[in-house]
């Protein structure tokens, strides 16, 4: 029996090598040697579940995803938004400050620094909102799966759910049917199959017994994991589950891969660093200016809230928000 391959490093070479199956060109009889099955009555239940065990459920691994709270505190708080909060912040320390040492305070703080904070919840609940709808594309692949299949234990044929279903069953798909796992297939009549999701090829594959070819994505005896039946009916061999299905391997790849920033993200970061600068060096140095012409600390603190705020373009948060949403 083989070992499920280890968690590939994510490249193509790796899946080219693990695609590399002899399941396809052995004989049947071979095939049901290797993963001992009596090929009339199926894998006996003690059989499913040892093999349940060692290889793991027929379904496919979500990537990790981050939290959806930790996605709003981003929103909420990353980049910009630091700037309008630091500048409340000191809106509220001012107001306070004047609160404790003036008879009548002056207003114009504390409503600056609720001003500040309502926009800049504002903008991060828009923009979570953004980014939460752009990440819906996992979801997606949660639907390719089957639920259940017709699968032949102990010389019966039963309906189990798809994720139990584990190397060596034997099933039988019909047209209409999606398949449910990579499949070897052992009789066929007039079964054809729609690769299109795999390899592209609009026309329907037809699919038999016979080993046709080398490249286990061409043979004719192999059925895929997520493919549809379109016409006739087969019975086959489940050969590979879950992850290790090609179609798990190419879903793998896709949610591993990193994208990379699109060039007008990396230019928009870039101003947006430049533009901080500006906002700071701005700020800082008329604050200097105020200090040496002598005003008290708190003007001059406000004067330094007043021209970084002002100098940070709003609409800009969003978009780097849902420029980095977007890769």
């Amino acid at each position: 029996s083989m070992a499920p391959p280890p968690k590939p490093e994510r490249n193509l070479n790796d899946l080219k090598k693990e695609l590399e199956v002899d399941d396809h060109k052995i004989t049947t009889e071979e095939l049901y040697r290797k993963y001992q099955v009596n090929p009339d009555t199926g894998l006996t239940a003690a059989q499913a579940k040892a093999n349940l065990e060692k290889y793991g459920p027929n379904a496919l691994t979500p990537p990790p995803t981050t939290p959806e709270w930790v996605k709003f505190l981003q929103a909420l708080f990353g980049g910009f938004a630091l700037l309008l909060w630091l500048g409340a912040g000191l809106c509220f320390l001012a107001y306070t400050i004047q609160a404790s040492t003036l008879e009548e305070p002056p207003d114009d703080n504390l409503y600056l620094g609720i001003v500040l904070s309502a926009v800049v919840i504002i903008t991060g609940i828009f923009s979570y909102y953004q980014e939460s709808k752009s990440s819906k594309i996992m979801e997606s692949f949660a639907n390719l799966v089957p639920q259940y299949a017709l699968v032949l234990r102990d010389g019966e044929k039963i309906t189990a759910k798809a994720e139990e279903l584990t190397v060596g069953d034997i099933v039988e798909v019909k047209f209409g049917d999606r398949i449910p796992a990579d499949l070897r297939i052992l009789e066929a009549k007039g079964f054809k199959v729609d690769n299109s999701s795999l390899t592209g090829e609009s026309e329907p594959q037809s699919r038999s017994p016979e080993f046709t070819h080398e490249n286990p994505l061409e043979t004719k005896n192999l059925a895929f994991f997520s493919t549809n039946a379109v016409e006739g009916t087969a019975r086959g061999m489940v050969v590979n589950i879950g992850d290790n299905t090609v179609m798990g391997r190419i879903a793998g790849l896709a949610s591993g891969l990193d994208m990379g920033d699109t060039p007008i993200a990396k230019e928009i970061a870039h101003f947006i660093h430049i533009i901080t600068g500006v906002a700071v060096f701005l700020g800082v140095t008329f604050f200097i200016i105020a200090f040496i012409l002598g005003y008290h600390w708190l003007d001059a603190v406000i004067f330094l809230i007043g021209i970084i705020v002002a100098n940070v373009p709003e609409g800009l948060r969003s978009e780097e928000h849902t420029l980095n949403s977007s890769h």
